[in-house]
């Protein structure tokens, strides 16, 4: 059984998704695991991960224009607002997604499906460094 926890760094230019799929690929391909499972984890409390849509990218928009309107800034019933009014919907934003996916591995390859891409999601409107953390596990 092998395993290798390996971090790196996304530098975000503000709110919107960021494909992240080909980084962990390349993490999974240099542990030489050909079965079992891929762990990513992103270590921040106003960005969050999801695993969408990757080949058309209007389907992004989509779901940014989607979460302006579920969860808007400036709302007057925020008190969390120290870092402006980006503040408290960024982390309601990332409690409504995950900081985790669990991805498993088949053949040394992660087994998403054809349309599928894993991607961080930046909830503030300011540019971010993010780190993401991932987990490989198997043989």
């Amino acid at each position: 059984m092998t395993a290798k926890t390996v971090s790196f760094s996304i530098q975000t230019r503000g709110k919107g998704t960021y494909e992240i799929t080909d980084a962990i690929s390349q993490i999974l391909r240099d542990s030489g695991v050909r079965t079992g499972i891929v762990t990513v984890f992103v270590q921040h409390t106003s960005a969050s991960l999801v695993i969408y849509e990757n080949a058309d990218p209007s389907a992004r928009v989509d779901l940014h224009a989607f979460f302006e309107r579920l969860v808007p800034e400036g709302a007057d019933y925020f008190i969390h607002t120290a870092e402006g009014p980006d503040d408290m919907p960024s982390h309601l934003r990332m409690v409504l997604t995950r900081t985790s996916e669990v991805i498993p591995v088949a053949q040394g390859a992660l087994q998403l499906g054809t349309w599928q891409g894993v991607f961080l999601f930046e909830h503030r409107r300011a540019p971010h460094q993010r780190t993401v953390v991932v987990s490989v596990l198997g043989e």
